[in-house]
């Protein structure tokens, strides 16, 4: 789960989060977060926790003795870097959610989305589009499909919900076609 540090302008932001953590929770599926206690992040974990849900957070240390991690969290892994929260979280994982955030969250879901056009993983990855915060994320991917910088098979690798029970729904359902090297032109084999 991918998320701001920060709550957000609106209070549907953290709404979202708690809902999203309910449905998980109710349908046994645990959250790999970035170990943060503050904003989305520690409101996402709080909710999860409040459920009874399963939160394994992945914090490096320099964020620990700035004490912004969790404190609540039974399963922190502290790391050295950023770059190892990012391959502990990826490793942990069996699906990569983006809840609103910033350039962080963009940044980290990004890199998952590009591991699946690239065939690294075969793992869903999706956006809960909050009071349409990311819509335009979507208008410009889709740009980027018009403008044949982006293939449609790779665009639709990311998902887009509003609600999080469709959310998991999607996620749970998502079956990855075989990896094809994306340096091969499908046209010409």
């Amino acid at each position: 789960m991918f998320c701001g540090a920060s709550p957000g302008a609106r209070p549907e932001y953290a709404e979202a989060a708690c809902e999203l953590a309910r449905v998980l929770s109710h349908e046994g599926i645990g959250v790999v977060y970035g170990g943060g206690g503050v904003g989305l992040m520690g409101a996402l974990a709080d909710a999860m926790l409040e459920q009874g849900g399963e939160v394994t957070g992945v914090i490096p240390r320099a964020l620990v003795d700035r004490e912004i991690a969790h404190r609540g969290v039974t399963d922190m892994r502290v790391v050295a870097s950023m770059h190892e929260r990012k391959a502990l979280m990826a490793e942990l994982s069996g699906a990569f959610v983006a809840l609103p955030g910033g350039i962080g969250t963009l940044e980290e879901l990004f890199e998952v989305y590009t591991w699946a056009q690239l065939g690294l993983h075969a793992k869903p990855c999706a956006l809960l589009n909050v009071a349409g915060y990311y819509d335009g994320v979507a208008a410009f991917l889709d740009h980027a499909v018009r403008e044949r910088f982006l293939r449609d098979e790779t665009r639709a690798l990311l998902m887009v919900e509003t609600d999080p029970d469709a959310l998991v729904e999607r996620l749970r359902a998502f079956r990855p076609e075989p990896a094809v090297p994306k340096w091969i032109d499908r046209e010409e084999t």
